[in-house]
């Protein structure tokens, strides 16, 4: 039996740290899918600066991936119903509560595993945040 995952983000501009979380996603099953969240359904932090698509065409050529598609516009539990995975695996920064996904999974009637990857320890020279290597870009560029 194939073992589905799923896991899920903004991956705006990807580091390290996005490929650590997409790894041990992927060991956690079969095979990989990963919902890119729409830029507009970003409230919890600044909005990514590079467009939808082209953060779905990255994410999707990393190995771990199998499959990569952009969230709902309205409901981010649609591609989860669509894909009905075994395991959804979180970041182990996101903002996501996992009592709180498995309530609404619970709710919807779907069965699935909610884990939490851990983290990766950066060396010395490694950012791994978004708004970090922003903030170096710009701090390093003016």
């Amino acid at each position: 039996m194939t073992r589905d995952v799923v896991a899920q983000g903004t991956f705006d501009i990807l580091h390290p740290g996005h490929v650590h979380y997409l790894r041990e996603a992927k060991a956690m099953g079969d095979r990989l899918h990963v919902i890119v969240a729409r830029s507009e359904n970003v409230t919890h932090k600044a909005p990514p600066v590079v467009p939808d698509r082209q953060r779905v065409e990255m994410v999707e050529a990393l190995d771990p991936v199998d499959y990569a598609r952009l969230g709902h516009p309205e409901d981010i539990f649609v591609p989860i119903e669509q894909i009905e995975p075994d395991v959804i695996a979180l970041g182990y920064d996101q903002h996501h509560e996992v009592e709180g996904i498995e309530t609404a999974l619970d709710e919807r009637g779907l069965d699935c595993e909610v884990r939490r990857a851990g983290p990766r320890k950066a060396s010395e020279e490694e950012i791994l945040s978004t708004g970090s290597i922003i903030e170096k870009i710009l701090d390093e560029r003016r």
